[in-house]
C-alpha cells in the first residue's frame, strides 16, 4: 500500500425515521426496534398498501432552511440534512476547492416527476413547473451540497441501484487515497415513496406483506418464511478525509475505511450471483490487508427476499469459510427498511458506530433461522454487548449484477 494516503472518517450524520442523533438512532437499532408501519399511499387504489418506513418526524424547514425546502425534491432535503449533520460532527467550518462531495441515489427525484406527470396527465395542467428538473435530476443532491458547503474539488453522483450510496463512499474513498482531494463528503438519499415506485416493487411480488398489526415485523431477512423486502426512505452521509489532514486539524476520527471492493456479477439482471458477490468481498480484504479471520462483524445486504438472502449467506460461507460460524451477521434493513440507492450510505454508518461502541446490531424480527440461510452467527433478538472486534465490512448488491463492500478497521 505504499504511496498511498490512509482514509479516515471523521463525521457521521443521518435522517432516520426515528428522529434524533445518530446516537440515538444506533441505541434504537441495538435494541431490535422497528420503524416499519403500514402505509397506504393518498392516491393509491384502497387495496394497496404496504409496510414501509417514512421520516415522519423530518421537518425540511427546520433541518434546512425555508429557501432550500423550496428548491429541493424531498431526497435532496434529505441529503442536505445528513450531510449538514456530518459536516458538523467532523468539526468543518469551511470548505474548500480540495474538498468534493460524493453521492448516491437509486430513483433521485421520483417525488417530484410523479408529480409533474399527475399534473400533465390527470390534472390536465398543460404546463410543468420549471423547476421541475432541477428538482428531480439525480445529481441535484450533490450539487446542493457542494454550494451550500462550497466545496470545490470533483462533485459526483452515482446511481446503481442499490449499491448506488456504498460505491460513492468507495469511489470517495479512491480519490482521497491517491490524493485527488484531502476531504469527501460522501453517502446518500432516497424518498422512494412516490405511488410509480411503490407499485412498481409491488409488481416484482418482493415487498414484504403484513397489515396494520403485523407490519413492523414484515421484514424478516433470513427467517423461515420471510415475505420480502420493505421500501424505507432517509439518508446517511460520512466525511472522508485524508488521515493525516485529519490529524493536522486535531478531529476525532471514528474508524479508518480501509478497503473497498466493487464487481458485477455479469450474469443476470435482478438474479444475485454468490461468485461477484465473493469477488467484491474478497477484494474489499485484499485492499485493507485483512484475513478473514480479522472481521468480527458483518453488516449484510440481506433484504428478506427468498432468492436474494441465501446467495449472500452462500457467498458469506466460500470467502469465510470455517470462520463463518463464528461471524457474526445482521441485516438492520429489518428496522429501517431499504433505503434503495441511500442503503449502503446508512448501513455504512450503522458498522462505523458498531466498531466504535464495540456493540453488534441484531437482525430484528429473525426467529428461526431459514435452512437455506444457516452456516453463519446470525445476531438475533437484540444486539451484541461487550464484544472486541478491530474490523468489519458492509455489504451492498444491487439489481443490474453490481456488488460494492466497505471494509472498515478500528482506530487505535
Amino acid at each position: 500500500m505504499t504511496g498511498h494516503k490512509r482514509v479516515a472518517v471523521t463525521g457521521l450524520g443521518l435522517v432516520s425515521p426515528f428522529g434524533g442523533d445518530t446516537g440515538d438512532f444506533f441505541d434504537r437499532i441495538m435494541r431490535g426496534e422497528s420503524a416499519v408501519s403500514h402505509y397506504r399511499h393518498p392516491a393509491s387504489p384502497d387495496d394497496l398498501a404496504q409496510p414501509v418506513v417514512r421520516c415522519t418526524a423530518f421537518n425540511p424547514e427546520q433541518a434546512i432552511g425555508r429557501a432550500l425546502t423550496s428548491l429541493t425534491d424531498r431526497y435532496s432535503q434529505f441529503a442536505l440534512s445528513s450531510a449538514f449533520e456530518a459536516w458538523k460532527d467532523a468539526g468543518m467550518e469551511k470548505g474548500s476547492d480540495e474538498y468534493g462531495v460524493s453521492w448516491g441515489t437509486g430513483v433521485g427525484g421520483a417525488i417530484t416527476f410523479e408529480k409533474g406527470y399527475t399534473d400533465f396527465f390527470v390534472r390536465g395542467k398543460r404546463r410543468m413547473s420549471p423547476l421541475t428538473v432541477a428538482l428531480a435530476m439525480n445529481n441535484a443532491a450533490a450539487s446542493h451540497i457542494s454550494i451550500a458547503l462550497d466545496l470545490g474539488a470533483p462533485c459526483q453522483t452515482y446511481s446503481v441501484a442499490c449499491a448506488s450510496s456504498a460505491i460513492s463512499i468507495g469511489e470517495a474513498y479512491r480519490r482521497i487515497r491517491s490524493g485527488e482531494s484531502r476531504l469527501v463528503v460522501a453517502g446518500g438519499s432516497e424518498s422512494p415513496l412516490a405511488l410509480s415506485v411503490m407499485m412498481a416493487w409491488d409488481g416484482m411480488r418482493v415487498v414484504a406483506q403484513g397489515d396494520e398489526a403485523t407490519a413492523p415485523f414484515a421484514c424478516r431477512p433470513f427467517q423461515e418464511g420471510r415475505t420480502g423486502l420493505v421500501l424505507g426512505e432517509g439518508g446517511a452521509a460520512m466525511v472522508l478525509e485524508d488521515w493525516d489532514h485529519a490529524i493536522e486539524r486535531g478531529a476525532r476520527i471514528y474508524c479508518e475505511l480501509a478497503g473497498y471492493g466493487q464487481s458485477c456479477d455479469h450474469s443476470h439482471l435482478v438474479r444475485p450471483d454468490p461468485s461477484g458477490q465473493v469477488r467484491a468481498m474478497q477484494a474489499a480484504l485484499h485492499e485493507a490487508g485483512l484475513s478473514p479471520e480479522d472481521i468480527g462483524y458483518v453488516n449484510a445486504h440481506g433484504t428478506a427476499t427468498q432468492e436474494g438472502d441465501p446467495v449472500e449467506i452462500d457467498a458469506l460461507k466460500t470467502v469465510f469459510g470455517n470462520w463463518a460460524e463464528s461471524l457474526p451477521v445482521s441485516s438492520t434493513k429489518s428496522m429501517h427498511g431499504h433505503l434503495l440507492g441511500a442503503a449502503g450510505a446508512m448501513e455504512a454508518v450503522i458498522t462505523v458506530l458498531a466498531l466504535v461502541r464495540q456493540e453488534i446490531p441484531p437482525t430484528a424480527n429473525l426467529r428461526e433461522v431459514a435452512a437455506d440461510c444457516r452456516g453463519v452467527r446470525h445476531v438475533m433478538g437484540i444486539g451484541l454487548r461487550d464484544v472486541s472486534f478491530d474490523a468489519a465490512i458492509s455489504n451492498s448488491f444491487a439489481f443490474g449484477g453490481s456488488n460494492a463492500v466497505l471494509a472498515f478497521r478500528r482506530n487505535g
